[in-house]
């Protein structure tokens, strides 16, 4: 088939495109690069089945035309990470919003089939043991930029599932849970990254809030799985579906394990969340996805251990050091 990856230069469109690829596929990737990186996407340059177009989705001219001559859109570009979202909403929204709605609009028009990846943030401030698919959704107040990014991606939800109903699109909703792994950054402020690089180098790894919250990390490897299996089920059209591992921790305890882990002689430094983000910064106590869903339609479960998760961004690091 022929695919097209929107944000395909960032961590986890790197990974996709590199299994689509793998699997005998034609990949087209869009990307302005603004939290992506041609780091991720050198190794493809000289396949002639990839293609890489430097381009804003809110903008480009030649979306359309991309999303016209695909098979299948895998929906990726998005204003990403919790440092990015507190102090750039406006980028946050626009991005997430009216980029979709481009995306979206032309999918239909053109009877693409599409994949868009939301996030676990739309569960707000659920308490909630697991999370699932059919959960009410608690969001915090507009004043809080935070919930800025759970809302917009909430919206793009919503265009889908509009577009499904009224429209034939045959586009189904994927939140994911924490996904890392091998080259993801640290630079917006994803935990495990931060973390091993701080803990490679004897830094503090600095855990913020009571260090209590607690967030279940799915390799990308896991996650890519899941999204080539529902790529190719048509059953999954109109459908959302969590991607995420059900091995839980507390952020205290995956910083000890870091450090465990990488032999580090780090310590731990404790930060408030309003010397880390925001005065009135709010944060989601416990994060865990009901994947019986996914597993129901595909079979597809997590199964690469945190242990393992670690060892490989180690790797990466050093690797890139």
């Amino acid at each position: 088939m022929k695919v097209l990856i929107t944000g395909g230069a960032g961590f986890i469109g790197s990974h996709l495109t590199r299994a689509l690829l793998s699997a005998g596929h034609t990949v087209a990737v869009i990307d302005d690069l603004s939290t992506g990186s041609l780091d991720n996407i050198t190794e493809f340059q000289k396949d002639s089945r990839y293609r890489f177009i430097k381009g804003d989705i809110l903008v480009s001219g030649e979306l359309e035309e991309l999303i016209a001559d695909c098979d299948t859109v895998f929906h990726l570009a998005a204003a990403v990470g919790v440092e990015l979202v507190v102090h750039d909403p406006v980028r946050t929204i626009l991005t997430n919003v009216q980029g979709t709605e481009r995306v979206l609009t032309a999918a239909t028009k053109y009877d693409k089939r599409i994949i868009l990846a939301s996030t676990s943030e739309v569960y707000g401030k659920s308490a909630k043991p697991l999370f699932a698919e059919t959960d009410d959704l608690l969001i915090g107040p507009s004043t809080h930029s935070r919930w800025s990014y759970a809302c917009s991606k909430l919206m793009d939800e919503f265009l889908l599932m509009a577009y499904f109903r009224d429209r034939g699109l045959r586009g189904t909703v994927v939140r994911f849970f924490n996904t890392v792994g091998p080259g993801q950054t640290g630079r917006y402020g994803m935990v495990i990254p931060r973390f091993v690089a701080a803990a490679l180098s004897g830094d503090p790894l600095k855990v913020f809030g009571t260090g209590e919250q607690t967030r279940c990390f799915c390799h990308v490897s896991d996650v890519v799985r899941a999204l080539l299996l529902l790529m190719e089920t048509p059953d999954s059209y109109g459908g959302i579906y969590n991607i995420g591992s059900t091995e839980k921790v507390t952020i205290r305890q995956l910083a000890d394990f870091v450090i465990h882990e990488l032999n580090s002689s780090s310590k731990i430094d404790m930060i408030p969340y309003d010397q880390a983000y925001a005065n009135g910064f709010e944060d989601m106590l416990h994060r865990a996805p009901d994947c019986s869903k996914l597993y129901a339609l595909t079979n597809w479960q997590a199964e690469i251990p945190l242990k393992q998760i670690i060892a490989d961004v180690a790797e990466s690091l050093r690797k890139n050091a």
